[in-house]
């Protein structure tokens, strides 16, 4: 059984902004996919590869079961980065479908929407475009059967709590 993601393993990204606010996206790297496959199954009994199938990766993840004394794969496919390396974008962003599919994380997909409102953040403009470099980061959270019921983000530019959710309030 895959354990739920903690604070620490759970990164926050801006989706998108406006001139009233933005929203943010929770989401986890192949990093923290790495490290808890290493501590559920071990460094040594689990492995991935990668293959391209009509133009796109995929990537599977195997874990080896001593009970059947086989090893055991799930796969899926990534999609290239909009930012950066688009092949090592693609190679991470198929990592980390697959490791959803072994259940690294599936909780995200629960994630209430996350509005930060612009008086909780500095919006400025560049070249006609509404930007931020303000940086946000899940402060606590609560999972309750793989689902997020509770969560607090603060904005680490300006030290403070600017959203909070409940289930249910």
């Amino acid at each position: 059984m895959i354990r739920d993601l903690t604070e620490k393993e759970i990164e926050c990204k801006v989706s998108t902004i406006s001139e009233k606010g933005c929203s943010l996206l929770l989401y986890k790297t192949a990093r923290t996919d790495m490290a808890i496959l290493d501590e559920i199954y071990g460094p040594m009994n689990w492995q991935c590869e990668y293959e391209e199938v009509k133009g796109n990766m995929y990537c599977t993840i195997s874990v080896y079961d001593p009970d059947k004394k086989e090893w055991v794969s799930k796969q899926d496919c990534g999609v290239e980065s909009a930012f950066g390396d688009k092949e090592k974008g693609e190679a991470s962003d198929a990592f980390k479908r697959a490791g959803f599919k072994w259940g690294i994380g599936v909780e995200l997909y629960t994630s209430p929407f996350i509005w930060i409102p612009a008086d909780k953040c500095k919006i400025t403009t560049k070249k006609d475009k509404f930007i931020t470099y303000d940086k946000f980061i899940v402060e606590k959270i609560k999972i309750e059967n793989k689902e997020i019921t509770g969560l607090a983000i603060i904005n680490t530019t300006t030290k403070e709590r600017v959203f909070v959710f409940k289930k249910g309030e």
